[in-house]
């Protein structure tokens, strides 16, 4: 048991995690969760895989619904591509593969929103094919277990990576060796106080012998990160609120969001759309963090005096707290409809 390989399929079998509602299920629920998974903790993703899987038992389920009901479902976790690829991609399954989901590696990397390493941890975790990942976590183990220095989202960097995760695939125990790298980088090979102690692979591990663990891998270099400014327009009528539909690409694209609009719009949006104030307040500002700009959210709460006959904008509803709660629609959204639920009791 000395090769690396084989030093963490033994670990994996004692201490690793053997309770994911994911482990041993069908290749679908392990796509589902792989999909959930990308760029997301596993603490957050298990409700929502839960409650996803009691709505879409299956890939057929998932397809016969609509991309509304996926969306909703999807709601809060955030890189919502996600959600509308998976929604396509099951759709194809249905009428390129009968509702089988794909068995080699080679289809399922061309389903929508499939990389490579997501491809290969179907592959391995589902089909026992031999193949190897290379996620965040699994970068991370690799760089500090080999020495590899720079950044690993580098082109060069992460040729080399995959180059190293190839060589160091078992011959059989594929899955359990699979599972095993996910739960180093998650438990033990942590960014932050990594336990080195608990590592099955200490005894060679560059990292730990040059005193290097908190050096590699290499962070991210240092971007400016742009910051944009918007006012959300909680338009309110007795308990109901006014939510409009996003375009499909885009931030958010496809869910219900709160009228938006630059700070000087706010009377030329109201005057154009036919709305009578009765009164209004600011309500306090939120910042969201995306992946390449921060949106400062000034929102402003306008209880008008009678619903509009027509809006302008198409694709507007206007529900109860508690139905729009249950909508697909942004964090930030969700967040201030709770609050207002709170205070106001409404919905």
């Amino acid at each position: 048991m000395n090769s690396f390989a084989n030093r963490l399929i033994h670990w994996q079998k004692k201490y690793g995690r053997h309770d994911l509602p994911w482990q041993g299920e069908s290749a679908y629920r392990v796509w589902l969760s792989e999909i959930m998974l990308q760029q997301t903790r596993v603490a957050t993703v298990i409700p929502y895989y839960l409650r996803f899987i009691e709505s879409f038992p299956d890939v057929a389920t998932l397809a016969a619904a609509t991309e509304e009901q996926v969306l909703a479902h999807w709601s809060g976790l955030g890189y919502y591509a996600r959600g509308r690829n998976l929604h396509k991609a099951a759709r194809l399954v249905v009428a390129e593969h009968g509702g089988e989901f794909p068995c080699t590696f080679e289809q399922i990397i061309e389903l929508p929103g499939v990389g490579r390493s997501t491809a290969a941890a179907i592959s391995a975790l589902a089909r026992h094919e031999r193949r190897a990942i290379l996620d965040g976590n699994v970068k991370r183990v690799l760089a500090r277990y080999l020495g590899i220095d720079g950044w690993t989202g580098a082109r060069k960097i992460e040729e080399q990576l995959w180059q190293q995760a190839e060589k160091l695939l078992p011959t059989s125990d594929v899955a359990v060796y699979t599972q095993a790298l996910m739960d180093m980088g998650a438990t033990v090979c942590t960014r932050a106080r990594p336990r080195c102690v608990a590592c099955p692979v200490q005894a060679d591990c560059v990292a730990l012998s040059s005193e290097r663990v908190a050096q590699l891998p290499a962070p991210r270099p240092r971007r400016h990160i742009p910051e944009r400014a918007a006012t959300f327009l909680l338009l309110q009528h007795g308990s109901e609120f006014m939510l409009e539909k996003r375009p499909a690409s885009g931030i958010w694209g496809g869910l219900w969001c709160a009228p938006q609009v630059d700070e000087s719009g706010v009377s030329d949006y109201l005057m154009r759309n036919g709305m009578e104030i009765l009164q209004h307040r600011e309500l306090g500002a939120l910042t969201h963090a995306f992946t390449h700009f921060k949106l400062h959210i000034r929102p402003v709460l306008i209880e008008l005096a009678r619903k509009p006959g027509r809006v302008q904008q198409q694709g507007c509803l206007w529900l109860e707290v508690g139905e729009a709660l249950a909508a697909a629609i942004p964090s930030p959204v969700r967040q201030l409809l709770l609050a207002l639920q709170a205070t106001q009791r409404v919905g």
